[in-house]
C-alpha cells in the first residue's frame, strides 16, 4: 500500500510547469503516446516525473524511450510512504508512480535505466492493464558489499578481506560500516561466493552467516520490562535488547581489513564474502512493487540489482513474467539483495516463464498468502487482528466479499469454518478490525488464525533457469493448480519448498495441486544444510494433513548428496519416470541419509524411476504407509 505525500500534491501543477520548460525538444508526443529522448538522460526522473503528475489531465497509453542508458535520481522523486509486503516500510521516492491507471506501456527500446539510492523505480496500485517492455534495471552503487578473502589464520580466529573501491567503507569504533549512496550497512547477513562457480560456495553453513553479535554482558532492569501485549522479538526495535557487537574489524592498509571474533569456520582464501547488513534493516528498494492491480505484464526485462526483491506483488490479479532476468552485472556477484519475485495475497493466475534468476541473496519464487491471529473478539462479526511479522505491517488480507477461513493449525491445517469479508478497518500497521458480513462462529478463540481463502493464484514456472542464489528456489504456498516444468535449478538450500509456515513470516497456503515435471536439478542444497532438495514441510510437528494431489515426474536429478525428496504430511504423491545419478561434483555431506523419506503420509506411490546415486538406504518410512517400496 502507498500513501502518497499529501504536501507533494499542491506542487504538482508548479512541478509541471518548471519541468516543462526545461525539457526543450526531450520528449515528443503524438496523441496518447510519449517519447522521451536520451537527452535527459543525466537525470530523468523530473522530466518523466511530470507526465505522470499531470496524467489525470493529460493521460498516455504508451511511454518510449529512446535506446540509451538513462539515469534516475532520488532528490526529485516523488516521495511515498510505502508500505511493502517482506520489506521495511518507510518514505521512499519513485519515478513512476503508476496510480489509478489503465491500459498503459512503458517500453524501453532497449535502454537501461540506473537508479540511485532509496528509489523503487517502478510503483504500480490500483492499476489494470499495465505492461512494462524491453528495458533493464541497475543501480548506480550496489545495496550489498564484496570483500575477497586473501588471508586467514585459523589459530588466531581471523581473516583478512580485499575490498575494493567500489564498496567504500569506514572502521566506527571497530565495526566495518559500507558507505553508499543516500544509505549505508554493516556486515550483517553475509554468505560466501565461490569465484570459480559464480554460485554460492560448497558447503557455506559451516562458515557463514559471519556470528556478527554475541549475549550482551551486563543488563540492569531490563528483565522486569513487562509487556502488556505480545512483542515481535526480530523486529529492528527489538532484536538488539540483549545482544551486543562480536566482531572487530582493523584496516591493515586502504582497501585490506582484517576481521576478528568469529566464531564458525574461518572463511577459505579465495572466496567472496557478500554482507548486506543486518536483517530486518536491509530490504528498502525492490526494482517493481505491484498492489491491487489486475492484468501486470513484464517482458524482456532484466534486473540486474535492487535493495530488496526484484519483484513484489501483493493483492494482485493475473501477472505474468515472460523473460523476466535477475542477473547481476559490472562485475558483482550478487543481483538482488532478497528474493527475485514474491507473491502474497494475489489471484487470478501467475505466469513465470522463459526466465533466468542468478545470484540473488534468497528465493527466486515465492507465492503464498498469509496468516493473521486473532486476538480479539468484539461482538457478532467483528475481530482484533495482528500482522505478526514486522516485515507483514500494513498488509491487508483482502477485499469485501472475499472467503476468509478460520484456522486452528494445532487441529488441522486446512479451515474449520469459512466467513466473508465486510471491511477492514486498519488501526495501526499491525493492528486491524475485521468485519464480516456473517455472525462469527462461538468455535473461533483467540489465538486462531484466518486466512484469505479468495486470494490464492494458479501458477506456472516454465522454461526457467534457476542457479547460484542463496536459500530456495521455489516456494509453493497456493492450493491452485500448479505447473512447474522444463526448469533448472541449482540452488544453495532446497531447489522446492512446499511449507506451510506459521511461526515466522506468517505465510499461509498450502499445495493440493502440483506438478513437477521435466525439470534439471544439478547439484542442490550445497550450503550443508540437512534437507531433502524437493522438500514438503510442515513447522507443527502434528501428523495431520497438509498435502495433497502431488505428481513428481519425468525430471532429472543429478545431485551430489544423498537426500533427493522429503515428504511429510502428505496425502497423494505420485513420484514416476524420474532419473537420479549422483554427480560427484561435491563430497557427500551427510552419508548416513536415505534418498527419499517419507513421514506421516498416506497415499504414495513410486514407479518407474532409476537410482544410480550412492545412498546405502534408498526409502526411509516412518510405517505411514505400509508396504511402501521404491520402484
Amino acid at each position: 500500500m502507498i500513501k502518497q505525500n499529501s504536501l507533494f500534491a499542491t506542487s504538482l501543477v508548479f512541478l509541471f510547469v518548471v519541468t516543462f520548460s526545461l525539457m526543450g525538444t526531450s520528449q515528443t508526443r503524438k496523441g496518447n503516446s510519449l517519447y522521451f529522448d536520451s537527452s535527459i538522460a543525466a537525470d530523468a526522473t523530473p522530466v518523466v516525473l511530470a507526465q505522470f503528475m499531470a496524467a489525470k489531465n493529460n493521460p498516455f497509453s504508451e511511454i518510449k524511450f529512446e535506446k540509451g542508458t538513462y539515469h534516475f535520481y532520488p532528490d526529485k522523486g516523488f516521495e511515498i510512504y510505502a508500505e511493502l509486503s517482506n520489506h521495511n516500510n518507510g518514505l521512499a521516492k519513485t519515478a513512476f508512480p503508476i496510480f489509478n491507471m489503465k491500459n498503459v506501456t512503458i517500453d524501453g527500446q532497449g535502454s537501461t535505466f540506473i537508479f540511485h539510492g532509496i528509489i523503487i523505480p517502478f510503483s504500480v496500485e490500483n492499476s489494470e492493464n499495465i505492461k512494462i517492455v524491453n528495458l533493464s534495471i541497475d543501480w548506480g552503487m550496489a545495496f550489498h558489499s564484496e570483500g575477497l578473502v586473501v588471508a586467514n589464520d585459523v589459530a588466531k580466529k581471523t581473516f583478512d578481506m580485499q575490498i575494493s573501491n567500489e564498496y567504500p567503507y569506514e572502521i566506527r569504533n571497530g565495526q566495518l560500516v559500507f558507505i553508499k549512496d543516500y544509505y549505508e550497512h554493516s556486515i550483517g547477513q553475509s554468505i560466501l561466493f565461490d569465484p570459480k562457480t559464480k554460485g554460492v560456495t560448497y558447503d557455506t553453513e559451516s562458515y557463514t552467516s559471519l556470528t556478527t553479535r554475541t549475549r550482551t554482558k551486563l543488563q540492569n532492569g531490563v528483565k522486569d520490562i513487562k509487556h502488556k501485549y505480545a512483542v515481535d522479538p526480530r523486529s529492528p526495535e527489538n532484536s538488539r535488547v540483549g545482544m551486543e557487537d562480536k566482531l572487530t574489524t582493523v584496516q591493515l592498509k586502504p582497501g585490506l581489513v582484517r576481521v576478528s571474533g568469529h566464531t564458525k569456520k574461518i572463511p577459505e582464501i579465495g572466496n567472496i564474502m557478500t554482507m548486506k547488513g543486518e536483517q530486518g534493516e536491509n530490504r528498502l528498494a525492490p526494482a517493481f512493487h505491484v498492489v491491487s492491480t489486475k492484468n501486470f505484464v513484464a517482458t524482456n526485462v532484466d534486473v540486474h540489482h535492487a535493495g530488496g526483491m526484484g519483484i513484489i506483488v501483493e493483492n494482485s490479479e493475473n501477472i505474468t513474467l515472460d523473460d523476466f532476468n535477475i542477473t547481476p552485472s559490472n562485475g558483482r556477484i550478487i543481483s538482488t539483495t532478497a528474493d527475485a519475485t514474491h507473491f502474497v495475497g494475489c489471484r487470478g493466475k501467475i505466469e513465470i516463464k522463459n526466465s533466468t534468476f542468478n545470484n540473488q541473496l534468497d528465493d527466486a519464487v515465492n507465492v503464498h498468502g498469509t496468516y493473521q491471529e486473532v486476538v480479539d473478539l468484539l461482538g457478532d462479526n467483528r475481530i482484533g487482528i495482528k500482522v505478526g511479522h514486522y516485515q507483514q505491517q500494513g498488509f491487508s488480507i483482502g477485499v469485501p466479499n472475499d472467503e476468509i477461513g478460520l484456522v486452528n493449525l494445532h487441529h488441522s491445517f486446512f479451515e474449520y469454518g469459512k466467513l466473508t469479508l465486510k471491511s477492514i478497518e486498519k488501526i495501526n500497521s499491525r493492528y486491524q478490525i475485521i468485519t464480516f458480513n456473517e455472525k462469527v462462529p462461538a468455535s473461533l478463540k483467540v489465538g486462531d488464525y484466518i486466512e484469505n481463502l479468495t486470494a490464492y493464484p494458479e501458477l506456472l514456472v516454465q522454461n526457467c533457469i534457476i542457479t547460484r542464489n542463496r536459500a530456495r528456489g521455489l516456494l509453493l504456498s497456493t492450493p491452485r493448480k500448479i505447473v512447474v516444468e522444463n526448469c533448472t535449478f541449482s540452488t544453495e538450500m532446497e531447489a522446492i519448498l512446499v511449507p506451510v509456515e506459521s511461526g515466522y513470516w506468517y505465510e499461509s497456503g498450502s499445495a493440493l495441486d502440483l506438478t513437477i515435471r521435466n525439470n534439471t536439478f544439478q547439484d542442490c542444497n550445497i550450503s550443508g544444510l540437512n534437507r531433502g532438495i524437493i522438500r514438503f514441510e510442515t513447522d507443527d510437528e502434528s501428523h495431520n494433513i497438509a498435502f495433497k494431489n502431488i505428481v513428481i515426474a519425468d525430471n532429472k536429478i543429478n545431485h551430489f548428496d544423498n537426500w533427493i525428496l522429503e515428504v511429510n504430511n502428505t496425502d497423494g504423491l505420485k513420484f514416476t519416470g524420474n532419473t537420479i545419478t549422483n554427480s560427484g561434483t561435491y563430497k557427500i555431506l551427510f552419508p548416513e541419509n536415505p534418498a527419499f523419506s517419507i513421514k506421516t503420509s498416506k497415499n504414495i506411490i513410486f514407479e518407474k524411476n532409476k537410482y544410480q546415486g550412492k545412498a546405502k538406504e534408498i526409502l526411509r518410512t516412518d510405517g505411514s504407509v505400509p508396504g511402501l517400496k521404491f520402484k
